[in-house]
């Protein structure tokens, strides 16, 4: 099976350091970027230059991002009845007690912080994955 993956990241660094990773991960993965949460909702709605994107069977989501930010598409996702059952994994440098909470609140599937050391953060990309499209079973 191949994991279909939306990654919300404005940050192209680690979209890159991201997109390395998940070619050595055990589960095939597709990608999707969105560069902030307006353009991730475009996206779920196969909206503009997203026309022909692949629903997603799993969100990777970044908080601190431009226009809109993670914890704002977070809760627009998850009150539509459209797009709420799909994972969302915020995947952030943030490790304020704070963001965790209002993440989770907003009914986040789990809170990951981004490794800043290039192998740990490909390995913690890999295990994300692997969890989300060989562990979990996903609607």
């Amino acid at each position: 099976m191949t994991l279909e993956l939306l990654l919300i990241e404005d940050n192209e660094g680690d979209v890159e350091m991201t997109r390395r990773a998940l070619r050595t991960a055990a589960t095939e993965c597709r990608v999707s970027v969105a560069g902030n949460g307006a353009q991730g909702l475009e996206c779920l709605r196969r909206e503009g230059r997203f026309a022909e994107a692949p629903r997603p069977d799993l969100i990777l989501l970044d908080i601190n991002m431009p226009r809109m930010d993670g914890k704002m598409f977070l809760s627009e996702i998850k009150a539509d009845p459209a797009f709420k059952a799909i994972p969302v994994v915020m995947f952030t440098s943030s490790e304020s007690p704070t963001d965790i909470r209002d993440c989770y609140e907003r009914q986040a599937s789990s809170y990951v912080v981004k490794p800043f050391e290039g192998a740990l953060y490909a390995e913690t990309v890999r295990e994300v994955v692997r969890f989300w499209g060989q562990i979990a079973k996903l609607p």
